[in-house]
């Protein structure tokens, strides 16, 4: 659902980039159907949607890594430790963007990500939290992915106002 929205947020704003979705563990398999329903009542297709999980590669390619869950970004840094400063659940780098600030013109996404992690330590992934976890529908009733598209909606909609705010304003 993430990618999605921050997909066609972006584009909305104008922002050129190429986005992605991975998980832990499926391959291949297409999105649920109440999250293609809720999706779709929103003005997104997720029917050609196929899981697909992370590797190296891809968590090494990506500017950006934004998790669901605190155990998916033990999981990507585990896999590709370098990425550490690059990589949040989408609730922490709402957060910590709040704290610190948005974007600033002309500072580059690295340099905001660097701002945004200062100060993190690993031990903050440990166990589950409300805090930080976004909460997963799969297998839940509509109600759940209701619940969770508004939420994941209204992050995303955060995330991009504190990272590409002119993106935010030109949509706004």
């Amino acid at each position: 659902m993430a990618e999605v929205f921050l997909r066609r947020r972006l584009q909305e704003g104008g922002v050129e980039a190429q986005t992605s979705s991975a998980g832990l563990r499926l391959e291949g398999e297409p999105a649920p159907d109440l999250g293609v329903e809720v999706l779709a009542e929103r003005g997104l297709d997720l029917t050609a949607h196929r899981s697909r999980m992370i590797d190296r590669d891809l968590l090494r390619s990506a500017d950006l890594v934004v998790a669901m869950a605190r155990e998916h970004v033990r999981e990507a840094v585990l896999a590709a430790p370098d990425i550490w400063p690059r990589v949040f659940t989408l609730k922490e780098l709402v957060r910590r963007g709040a704290e610190v600030g948005g974007r600033a013109p002309g500072e580059s996404l690295e340099a905001w990500l660097a701002r945004l992690h200062a100060g993190r330590n690993r031990s903050d992934l440990v166990g589950l939290s409300a805090e930080d976890d976004v909460f997963d529908p799969l297998g839940g009733t509509r109600e759940d992915y209701e619940g969770a598209a508004n939420e994941i909606s209204a992050l995303v909609d955060r995330m991009v106002r504190l990272a590409w705010p002119t993106a935010a304003r030109e949509t706004a």
